[in-house]
């Protein structure tokens, strides 16, 4: 029986890119209906996908939920080339849109988008969690996204909450109330979810103007580049494998602590379409462009940091003999906690992406994650110094406390990812002598 996950996208399109790639990986076409000739492309599917059965072949149908506040980009998905493949009443939408607000998150509406989920819930067998898809720069993503969060940790507590989180980045600003919106939903994350999996827009800026070639890219290319790291990302969760099956395992592999569930996603090989048939990476090749920050979907250098645990997956045609890991962490030991043994778990998967011979995947769990929340910490500062913008925030509801609340928890998150830095294997045991004698 497979692990049920219920895929919610607030506000964004990235979720109809991720539903192409799932469907081609799983040998499905458009509408649903499987027409692969691998039998391991469809054991899996039931972690994503709802079988239907009607008169004819059983089709494969989203286990997802598309919310929006303006009615713009689920009109989009309708109208586009999956329009069919989803089930109607699988859309919600507003009427007023949330304008970049994180404070109108539309309480209102939360009720009816729930009856939307618990219709997706009660028909699963073995709901393993729920997995969003959000942006943390804008409204509906950042404040409906926050909401949903903390209303699924009230009414399913005992669900893994998984997020793919898109990160605003400085040199890459939509809006200028974008760090008060990414500050307050990294404050509920910390508190409401299980893993985070972040991607930031100013690491997807630079792989697509560097790697790919891309002079300038649009949302669509990079929409397709959070796409491609997100299948990588659940492999592990849709086709048999030795490790990480299911979103508790890969919790329990690399969340040491419960607040420092925030993990950076890293996929080669990236390279421009134009020099595929020059590209030939060997596994061990491969497995150091995994911790390469040129390969990261995060905009900081783990050079600065160290990693407390990592998962790597390989795809397509590689043996277990190839993957050097151990050797790479041998050689980088300086980059890894020896406090934790063995941190870096490796899962092979037979089946490769679409379009490529093989890949790798790696999900790190390192101190370097830092820089981003100082980053976000330091906008927010310089604008909450002087109260800018903060009546817009007030006038839906908001208190001043909730934003001295979420710089005061992103500070003791930042603290914490400097202290198990420093932390050696000695301060351990000094610690477990105090423990003791006290």
């Amino acid at each position: 029986m497979s692990r049920e996950i219920i895929n919610i996208q607030a506000g964004n399109q990235v979720g109809e890119r991720f539903w192409k790639i799932l469907l081609a990986e799983h040998g499905l076409d458009d509408s649903g209906m499987y027409v692969g000739k691998d039998p391991l492309q469809i054991e899996r599917a039931g972690v994503y996908f709802s079988p239907v059965d009607s008169a004819g072949p059983t089709k494969y149908v989203p286990r997802s939920v598309q919310i929006d506040l303006e009615a713009g980009v689920c009109n989009h998905i309708r109208s586009g080339p999956l329009g069919a493949l989803f089930r109607p009443d699988t859309f919600f939408t507003g009427d007023s849109g949330a304008g970049n607000n994180w404070a109108k998150g539309c309480a209102e509406l939360i009720d009816g988008i729930f009856d939307v989920i618990r219709r997706q819930s009660e028909a699963c067998d073995a709901l393993q969690g729920f997995q969003i898809i959000h942006s943390l720069g804008g409204g509906t993503g950042a404040g409906l996204g926050s909401l949903l969060l903390s209303k699924l940790r009230e009414e399913f507590p005992d669900r893994m909450l998984q997020t793919f989180s898109v990160l605003p980045s400085p040199n890459v600003s939509e809006t200028v109330v974008e760090p008060y919106n990414a500050l307050l939903s990294i404050h509920q994350l910390i508190d409401n979810c299980d893993l985070t999996i972040c991607i930031d827009n100013e690491a997807l800026y630079d792989i697509a103007v560097r790697t790919l070639k891309i002079k300038t890219p649009n949302f669509d290319d990079l929409n397709q580049l959070i796409a491609k790291v997100m299948c990588g990302v659940s492999t592990s969760l849709r086709f048999p494998g030795q490790l990480n099956g299911d979103l508790r395992k890969l919790g329990m592999n690399l969340i040491p602590f419960p607040r420092l569930h925030f993990l950076m996603p890293s996929f080669a090989p990236f390279y421009d379409p134009k020099a595929r048939a020059f590209q030939k990476l060997s596994v061990p090749e491969l497995t150091a462009s995994l911790f390469d920050r040129r390969n990261l979907l995060v905009a900081c250098d783990p050079r600065f940091g160290r990693y407390l645990t990592a998962a790597c997956i390989f795809r397509g045609k590689v043996s277990s003999n190839e993957t050097s890991v151990a050797q790479l962490q041998r050689k980088n030991s300086h980059l890894f906690v020896e406090w934790i043994p063995d941190n870096v778990s490796v899962s092979l998967c037979s089946m490769p992406p679409v379009g490529q011979p093989q890949a790798g995947i790696a999900l790190a769990n390192s101190t370097s994650m830092q820089e981003l929340f100082k980053r976000n910490l330091a906008q927010f500062s310089v604008m909450f110094k002087r109260r800018a913008f903060i009546h817009w925030y007030t006038g839906e509801g908001m208190d001043l406390m909730e934003f001295s609340e979420a710089e005061s928890n992103t500070n003791d998150l930042i603290s914490e990812y400097q202290q198990y830095q420093e932390a050696s294997a000695e301060d351990e045991e000094e610690v477990m002598e105090e423990a003791e004698d006290q």
